[in-house]
């Protein structure tokens, strides 16, 4: 059973590589990816390593979480698991629900002659 790590704060120097060679010296790293911006490839500040187990991963953020890299405090703990939503159906996506029979016909536009709706 793998370990989810969050790792925050991290200076744009940091690669996929030396991120899993500063947590493999706690155990066994299954992955260490650091999320990059699509649109500049530049690191967004933050990645995600998988530990080999939740004993290793404590350890990990014991040791690491508050240490200062590049001149900057990282914070290290347990990934939290991806919030529902996002993209359609999310929140502020498009719901099908808004636009069913609830809406009054009897007033807005298209019902009758140039103005629409009653006077």
């Amino acid at each position: 059973m793998s370990t989810k790590i969050y790792v925050g704060n991290l200076p744009y120097s940091v690669t996929d590589a030396s991120l899993q060679s500063n947590f493999a010296e706690f155990g066994g790293v299954s992955s260490a990816k650091v999320m990059m911006d699509r649109e500049t490839g530049r690191s967004k500040g933050f990645g995600f390593v998988e530990m080999a187990s939740a004993e290793v991963a404590q350890a990990a953020i014991s040791a690491l979480h508050g240490m200062s890299v590049d001149g900057r405090s990282i914070v290290v703990n347990l990934a939290r698991p991806r919030e529902a939503g996002g993209g359609a159906g999310g929140a502020g996506g498009y719901n099908a629900a808004e636009y069913g029979a609830n809406k009054r016909s009897d007033v807005g536009y298209g019902n009758g002659g140039y103005g629409g709706g009653r006077y």
